[in-house]
């Protein structure tokens, strides 16, 4: 049987459409179906053909559920409520559509029609959009904690965005800078965004000054090209300053890290006295293992002669012996000479990257001294070290295993280290395997006369002198001398007394000593003694006064600031590592 037409079906708006109407309809890109009181479609035109990819003369006069399963025009009949905006899917495509029921002028329901359109573009380009705003946020948070400063202006050379490194650079916030010319911000040398804008090149290592501070810096910049057309530059700004501080740093950290073989041995150790004797066999035993070693005491009393005695003592005497201070270097540079660093793990870093010295020693001994000094963040990188024998450098992902014997060293109490919270607990227990204890020079002064016939042999050979001994005066005097310094001041005290001897003398006199204090023996005769003058002996050193005027002042400047030792470096002009150090030398808590 014949299929119906739409004017057969009875639906007055196809029985009285008009040729003009037809055409509008036909015309939309929106799919248009409409369907009478019986559900039979009676108008579906070309752009619900193209949707559904059905002909409407093979469906006109067909339930509408025969065609389009899913439809709630039945719906929209049976109750009279329109379905605005509603999402579905129809084939493989997702569309919007509206359903409204068609009324006549009686109030009845008569038929219902749908308006349909495909979003699925505007569902991609929603998702782009999206994607395209968070890329935007990821790059604006790049953007904006960049350590380096950039800078980006339009094709006209006009500030049209700076990050804020750039306001810790020149001075200048982004309100003072953006709408202006990009040459604004630059107090000598010529813009490189306008050497770009010109010649559409990148320019590299371009030195100007910027600022209100004239800072030095270096600048690299690079057009910004969309389609073939130049739209602006970009340009990125590091502080010269700070590369020549860290350049200045290492280069320090170079000369202060002595890559020794170690040249002395346990014959170097001289001393019979019963606690120094203690100490050597304790370090004997020490180098028979690859545990780590812990030597304590005073400055001045041998800790890296006892370090280098016990290497060559070792099963890897034939290795590399490093000695690093600690103390003397700030902790970023620490970090990255003792583990090692990546290519640009921080601006100045070497291309290619750097192996650390614990890397260099591998099957050698590493001696760190002054270890107390050691700032927490670094003494967690250690004590991974010494657990899990592997290193991670500075701004890498991946460990390197390592077989590095450590000795350390320090003058500090390390358990009221611990006690306070300046040293980590499970740190010193990994250090203190075999703890050694020196003893202070005064305290074994019966070793006193065979250290100085020892010193004198080895001042001899450096400085070309003969000298034979000391007289039974001075060295009755140097006996009776605390040597707060240790051994360190005894030797030198002896270069100084060798220097002062005439060319053919070989003894050493109580004429020849250098002033030694106030607690030399006073009973000694002689008009150059050694000894202070004792109606000026009341009178305190020099550098005891400047000590204590300077454990004043930093302990007026905490009380200040409420004990926040950052600010307190801040104001005092030096390094929270070094306040710390003088924080632990004065005893201030």
């Amino acid at each position: 049987m014949d299929r119906p037409s739409a004017a057969e079906v009875g639906f007055p708006m196809a029985r009285d459409m008009s040729k003009e109407i037809e055409i509008i309809i036909n015309s939309t890109h929106d799919g248009i179906i409409a369907v009478d009181r019986d559900a039979r479609i009676t108008l579906f035109n070309r752009a619900a053909e193209r949707l559904t990819d059905t002909e409407a003369t093979e469906i006109l006069g067909l339930h509408i559920e025969d065609v389009i399963p899913a439809t709630r025009l039945p719906f929209v009949l049976e109750t009279g409520v329109p379905e605005m905006n509603w999402q579905q899917p129809l084939r493989d495509i997702t569309i919007i559509t509206s359903r409204v029921p068609i009324v006549d002028e009686h109030g009845e329901i008569i038929g219902a029609f749908a308006v349909f359109r495909d979003i699925s573009d505007m569902v991609d380009l929603a998702e782009q959009i999206t994607d395209l705003r968070e890329t935007r946020i990821l790059s604006d948070a790049v953007f904006n904690s960049t350590q380096d400063a950039i800078s980006v202006v339009n094709e006209e050379g006009i500030h049209v965005s700076v990050n804020p490194a750039y306001t810790r650079v020149t001075g200048y916030s982004s309100d003072e800078v953006i709408g202006q010319p990009c040459t604004f911000d630059i107090t000598d040398g010529e813009s490189t965004h306008l050497k770009v804008l010109r010649s559409r090149e990148p320019v590299k290592g371009a030195r100007i000054k910027v600022g209100p501070k004239q800072k030095d810096v270096i600048v690299d910049a690079a057009p910004i090209i969309v389609r073939g057309e130049i739209k602006g530059s970009v340009a990125v700004i590091k502080d010269l300053t700070e590369i020549m501080e860290l350049t200045t740093e290492l280069r320090q950290a170079h000369q202060l890290i002595r890559k020794l073989e170690a040249k002395y041995t346990f014959d170097d150790l001289v001393g019979r006295q019963e606690n120094f004797l203690h100490a050597i066999e304790k370090a004997k035993v020490a180098a028979s293992t690859p545990a780590t070693v812990l030597l304590h005491g005073e400055s001045g009393t041998g800790k890296e002669l006892f370090a280098h005695a016990i290497h060559n003592a070792s099963d890897r005497r034939e290795k590399k012996f490093i000695r690093v201070n600690c103390a003397s270097l700030s902790e970023g540079v620490l970090e990255s000479e003792l583990f090692g660093y990546e290519e640009g793990a921080f601006t100045g870093a070497r291309k290619g990257g750097k192996p650390g010295l614990f890397e260099e020693a591998h099957d050698g001994t590493i001696f760190l001294d002054e270890i107390g000094i050691m700032s927490l963040n670094t003494q967690v990188n250690l004590l991974r070290v010494l657990q899990e024998h592997e290193v991670r450098r500075v701004g890498g992902t991946r460990t390197i295993p390592i077989n590095t014997r450590v000795l350390a060293a320090t003058n500090l109490d390390l358990r009221h280290a611990v006690q306070q919270g300046d040293f980590r607990e499970d740190l010193f227990y990994r250090l203190n395997v075999i703890p050694i204890e020196l003893p202070a020079l005064r305290d074994h002064p019966q070793d006193i006369p065979l250290i100085i016939e020892h010193m004198i042999r080895r001042i001899n050979q450096e400085y070309g002198r003969a000298v034979s001994a000391v007289s039974p005066k001075a060295l009755e005097r140097l006996r009776n001398y605390s040597w707060p310094g240790n051994i360190r001041e005894l030797e030198n005290v002896l270069r100084r007394a060798i220097i002062n001897l005439g060319m053919y003398e070989t003894v050493i006199g109580l004429g020849h000593l250098p002033e030694l204090g106030p607690d030399c023996d006073q009973e000694m005769p002689g008009d150059f003694n050694g000894c202070a003058d004792p109606d000026i002996e009341a009178i305190p050193p020099l550098r005891t006064v400047v000590e204590e005027a300077e454990g004043r002042h930093i302990q007026s400047v905490l009380k200040q600031v409420e004990g926040n030792r950052g600010e307190a470096a801040r104001v005092l002009g030096v390094s929270l590592r070094n306040l710390q150090y003088k924080l632990k030398k004065y005893g201030i808590r």
